[in-house]
């Protein structure tokens, strides 16, 4: 059973799954939707997703039904912030270390989706609820 949730982050998996049409994230995408959750995505996360094989008509329609957050000036000093606080550095961490700072500042409780629930956990502590895809 899924708790209550404000908002739901995805991460390139989570966007990736959906775009996919992963059973499995169909199905929690419905519970979050009637639970009345609003989906968000960081900005970097669109590049990351984007390559050859992916269907772009799809992706456009999933886009338009998430919130899209800048990558800001701002953002990156933050998510830079997250990073040294959990030890981690480089480009390896570096767009984990946006949807982090993305999740954080959306109206709460959140979740994420995310195939890498340890750095997650690592750059966002128990602030946010990770679930695994």
């Amino acid at each position: 059973m899924i708790e209550h949730v404000e908002t739901v982050v995805l991460d390139s998996q989570g966007l990736s799954a959906w775009l996919a049409q992963d059973r499995k994230v169909l199905t929690m995408f419905q519970v979050f939707h009637t639970m009345g959750a609003d989906f968000a995505i960081c900005a970097n996360t669109i590049v990351e997703v984007s390559h050859a094989r992916v269907n772009m008509p799809r992706l456009q329609w999933a886009l338009s039904r998430v919130k899209i957050e800048p990558v800001t000036g701002s953002t990156a000093k933050a998510s830079a912030e997250l990073l040294k606080a959990a030890g981690l550095h480089g480009h390896k961490y570096a767009i984990d270390a946006t949807v982090a700072e993305t999740a954080l500042r959306q109206p709460g409780p959140v979740a994420v989706l995310t195939s890498d629930v340890d750095d997650m956990a690592r750059l966002c502590g128990g602030r946010v609820r990770l679930i695994g895809i």
